[in-house]
């Protein structure tokens, strides 16, 4: 049974984890967070759509174990990479996750061992920067002495169609036998696995599925300002092209991007692009429409409570839906902290409700909201706000409760359409 290692146990990095280890591979976790190691290795989750009884099956059976000592990778042939890249403060790309990640395995890689990033980058990440920090910690040469490839995720949380074997693998590897050696190593857990040329066509193809849901859904968030104005309702006419069997693919308005991936990855090309002088004029356009929702959002909350002569400030407010995509608990980048602060800066008295985030844990991004809990859903709690803000659609959500007992509500997402309501107490925004 071949030994590898998975660094960072995640929102990609444990159900990577799982379909290794389910696929009879021995995977040892490695993460610096010791509350993720220690439940992991109690055969607990802390992700809510894995089952603790998944990660206990492979535990029990001596397929999977986490640790924080990264001196284990001694005993790995290879070493996957699956740790965060954010945006810094100034909205610039933050690999420092993936350099120091790479200088705490480097002292530790094997001859011949595989080196694999996984974390979603500007290309010339792993060839240029990882390399670098891997052959200055190793004293190995990269193609050489240790193989070194990446293969991006594709990780769709809380998506039950989605599973880690049969969604198709990009691999690219820094040399030839890199990339079979990846390909090698992937094909022991995924069905279908796609070899691509090299580390840099593989990082760019991963910011090109990203960028392409990111320009698409600035498309539809403007069509709905634009037809909105018209008093059109974007979402049937959504819904009337998608029956188009040929050249359409629906995408839907929102009230912002969230999530790791889509909001930041645009920003990772951009920023790389100027290296080479090219200017990435059409993908900032989108960036600037999808960064305006959220103010137009707010515009339309106080459209809606002037409608019943009450101000901004003052207004008691309730955002349903704090995760950034329905049906998860993944509340990183979410668009809803961002509706959050503009309406607590104009002065409103606001709170959420999400049944998948009782409480906001801490983040780099979000500290001011940490500790805030999830109100309770009842008629007397949910009755007494002045409006309710729809930002995320979870199927948990009792949408014909909301409509019996909010006076007003504004839907960004479309969750009442088919939903019995008073005349005016809907605003779609």
């Amino acid at each position: 049974m071949q030994n590898i290692a998975i660094v960072g146990l995640g929102y990609v990095g444990l159900p990577l984890a799982l379909q290794f280890a389910r696929s009879g591979v021995r995977v040892i976790g490695l993460d610096i967070d010791a509350v993720k190691v220690e439940a992991v290795n109690q055969g607990r989750s802390y992700i809510q759509h894995i089952a603790a009884a998944a990660v206990a099956e492979q535990v029990k059976a001596g397929r999977m174990a986490a640790s924080t000592d990264f001196a284990r990778v001694r005993e790995v042939a290879a070493v996957i990479i699956c740790v965060p890249t954010p945006l810094n403060k100034n909205r610039e790309p933050d690999i420092s996750f993936i350099l120091k990640t790479g200088e705490a395995v480097a002292p530790h890689v094997q001859r011949g061992a595989l080196v694999v990033l996984e974390s979603t980058t500007y290309p010339g990440t792993t060839e240029e920067d990882l390399r670098a920090v891997l052959e200055k910690g190793s004293g190995l040469k990269a193609g050489t002495d240790f193989h070194l490839a990446f293969s991006p995720e594709r990780e769709d949380p809380g998506n039950p169609n989605s599973v880690v074997a049969e969604i198709p693998k990009v691999v690219g590897g820094l040399t030839p036998a890199c990339r079979d050696h990846a390909v090698a190593l992937y094909s022991q857990a995924i069905r279908t696995v796609v070899p691509v040329s090299s580390c840099r066509t593989a990082e760019a193809t991963k910011l090109l599925e990203n960028i392409f849901r990111g320009v698409n859904i600035a498309l539809v968030n403007e069509l709905k300002v634009v037809y909105g104005a018209m008093n059109i309702d974007v979402w049937e006419v959504i819904n009337a092209a998608k029956t188009k069997p040929f050249g359409f693919m629906a995408f839907y308005p929102g009230p912002g991007l969230g999530g790791h991936c889509i909001p930041i990855d645009s920003f990772y090309l951009t920023w790389k692009a100027r290296e080479y002088g090219q200017h990435t004029r059409f993908i900032e356009l989108a960036g600037e429409v999808n960064t305006a929702m959220p103010e137009f959002v707010v515009n339309r909350v106080a459209e809606a409570l002037n409608a019943q002569r009450k101000p901004v400030n003052g207004a008691k407010v309730l955002v349903v839906g704090l995760a950034y995509k329905p049906d998860v608990d993944d509340d990183r980048e979410s668009s809803s902290y961002m509706l959050l602060d503009l309406l607590k800066k104009r002065g409103a008295e606001v709170s959420y409700y999400d049944p998948h985030v009782p409480v906001i844990r801490p983040s780099r991004e979000h500290s001011h909201w940490a500790g805030t809990k999830s109100v309770p859903w009842t008629e007397e709690s949910i009755g007494g706000y002045d409006i309710a803000l729809i930002a995320t659609n979870h199927r948990a959500v009792d949408y014909r409760q909301l409509a019996q007992w909010a006076g007003c509500i504004v839907d960004t997402r479309n969750a009442m359409a088919t939903v019995p309501t008073k005349p005016g107490q809907v605003w779609k925004a």
